[in-house]
């Protein structure tokens, strides 16, 4: 039986993905493709949704029976043992929950990062001051000052995708609230937020935008969710949202696009980039 582990690669998704899709173009039943690695069907399925590693041999002798050339399957093969090494994240396994590995992979890989986030400063965006704070006040479910500080230097660590030499496009669009609620007694970690936030407004490939008080609710209003988008043409787009206790990853096509359309209605009402700036002066000036 296939290994399993923590959380799939955005590698092992799309290659999984892939495999289902030549599965079903030769017409074949999960079940029938179990007949043929002697298995359950039920491995077949963990490979194609990645919810086991994918096991070289039987990534062979499915392709074989899929009718694919040989210098294709060479290639395949040779994707799916990039895609089992662990990503940088792992060293945080202690730390980082099953559910949220995936996110970490999927913002490594995408070209366009989405979010709403009607709470707290989006992660990639937080200084370690105001990091520490937040996840001081709970919001991990842990207390620990030895846990705290590993989701602290988890979250710099993932900072750094933006300072790669061709980082993905980071659009967001936060509440009001986000900016107006201190995260500690005195203003000077809030102050040096909002410098943070306009440094990165200044980037070409971050977009800030903020839902204003003044504008009343939008269609958003319920949770923070994130819309991910890949190069990869095999990788549809993918929405997370989070609650309490853990996540959801959708990627069918009508709850992606519900997602995209409430974004794209938010985006369009949220205060323009250059008002979004004047907002952080504004909120900066204030603590």
């Amino acid at each position: 039986m296939s290994e399993r582990r923590a959380a799939p690669t955005v590698g092992q998704v799309v290659l999984g993905k892939r495999l289902q899709e030549l599965r079903e173009a030769v017409g074949l039943s999960r079940e029938e493709a179990a007949r043929v690695l002697r298995v359950a069907p039920a491995t077949v399925r963990r490979m194609e949704t990645a919810d086991v590693a994918l096991k070289i041999p039987y990534v062979q002798i499915l392709l074989t029976a899929y009718g694919v050339a040989e210098d294709e399957v060479t290639a395949f093969v040779d994707l799916a043992e990039e895609a089992n090494r662990p990503g940088w994240w792992q060293r945080y396994h202690d730390v980082l929950p099953d559910w949220f590995s995936l996110y970490v992979s999927l913002e490594g890989a995408a070209r366009i990062v989405r979010s709403y986030e009607p709470h707290f400063v989006p992660g990639l965006l937080q200084t370690e001051e105001y990091a520490r704070a937040v996840l001081e006040a709970g919001t991990v479910g842990q207390t620990g000052s030895q846990s705290v500080e590993r989701h602290v230097s988890l979250r710099m660590e993932r900072q750094r995708l933006l300072d790669r030499d061709d980082p993905p496009h980071l659009w967001v669009v936060m509440d009001e609230t986000v900016l107006r609620r201190p995260v500690s007694i005195g203003g000077k970690v809030m102050r040096d937020q909002m410098d943070k936030l306009l440094e990165y407004a200044a980037r070409d490939r971050v977009t800030l935008q903020v839902a204003e008080f003044a504008d009343g609710p939008h269609p958003g209003t319920y949770a923070p969710f994130t819309l991910f988008r890949f190069a990869e043409p095999e990788l549809p787009d993918m929405v997370f949202t989070e609650y309490l206790s853990g996540a959801l990853y959708l990627d069918s096509r009508r709850e992606v696009s519900a997602h995209l359309e409430v974004l794209d209605h938010m985006t369009a009402r949220a205060a323009s980039v250059q008002r979004t700036q004047e907002l952080l002066l504004e909120c900066r000036d204030g603590f």
